[in-house]
């Protein structure tokens, strides 16, 4: 069986190197916010994110830090509190380098990583826009249907995956429930890092109930046990989000200054949190 390495959470995020490509996932599936938190605080440089489909908060703060060079997304927003300010401020500057997807395309492109193949193929995307702007797409013709024409763009293939999850056992295996985007991405990285809640001594296999929805360790790398690990989001079953604090981000990020300061809260409270 695989060796996966339990870790403090610096150390597991010590091994993001600079100019990764990274896959998160939406803020629904179970964000590493700590281990962002940490990345950030250690000066990670020129990440390469790619959202599962889509982001919010954890890209933002990323975003807002200048610890990332180019994002592929379907969408990053802070969904009911509007527009995600730093992302927007860095789009609008060209401080971040944009490639636009959609939720289908990132989730094909994933899943073709998945199975070891060299690109995707959809048909929906076609005529849009997004055929004109993303150069690396292309208009090929059904091989079994001459004159059909369909769209291909190339698989994603992280170098690693990050999530949050409510627990794992101490063999590696990580439960993530229905949660089947998680389980993709771990299959498609070349690594998988991942935070939980909590750590069992039982094995996760052995568990009828809990063994559909565990991720084997195979597929994971390291894991940190973090309580509330994905904090101020809500992390499903576990807690929910904090809205005031979040409405308090929103406020604040409007400007540089403001982002800033909120950022050097939340890096306080991981320090204090670590003690």
């Amino acid at each position: 069986m695989k060796n996966v390495t339990i870790s403090s959470l610096d150390d597991l995020a010590a091994r993001v190197p600079d100019g990764a490509k990274l896959a998160i996932p939406a803020d629904y599936s179970g964000v590493a916010m700590a281990a962002t938190l940490a990345l950030i605080r250690r000066g990670v440089r020129g990440l390469h994110i790619v959202t599962v489909p889509s982001s919010g908060l954890q890209a933002e703060l990323l975003i807002g830090a200048g610890r990332v060079e180019t994002i592929e997304t379907s969408a990053i927003t802070l969904g009911e509190l509007g527009p995600a300010p730093r992302f927007v401020d860095a789009v609008k500057r060209g401080s971040v380098r944009l490639l636009d997807a959609t939720c289908p395309a990132i989730h094909a492109a994933i899943q073709a990583a998945e199975k070891g193949l060299p690109f995707a193929t959809l048909r929906g995307i076609l005529g849009s826009d997004l055929m004109r702007v993303r150069k690396d797409w292309k208009t090929v013709e059904n091989p079994f249907n001459p004159g059909d024409e369909i769209a291909a763009f190339p698989a994603i293939s992280p170098d690693l995956a990050l999530f949050h999850a409510p627990f794992a056992d101490r063999e590696g295996n990580v439960w993530v429930g229905r949660r089947r985007e998680l389980v993709t991405m771990a299959h498609a990285a070349r690594q998988t890092l991942v935070t939980v809640e909590a750590i069992s001594d039982s094995s996760l296999f052995e568990d009828e109930g809990l063994a559909a929805g565990t991720i084997p360790a195979l597929y994971v790398s390291s894991i940190a046990e973090v309580k509330r690990g994905a904090w101020p989001l809500a992390l499903w079953g576990q807690y929910e989000a904090d809205g005031a604090v979040l409405l308090r981000y929103v406020e604040a990020a409007r400007t540089r200054e403001g982002f800033e300061r909120v950022l050097a809260e939340w890096l306080e409270r991981l320090a204090v949190a670590a003690e």
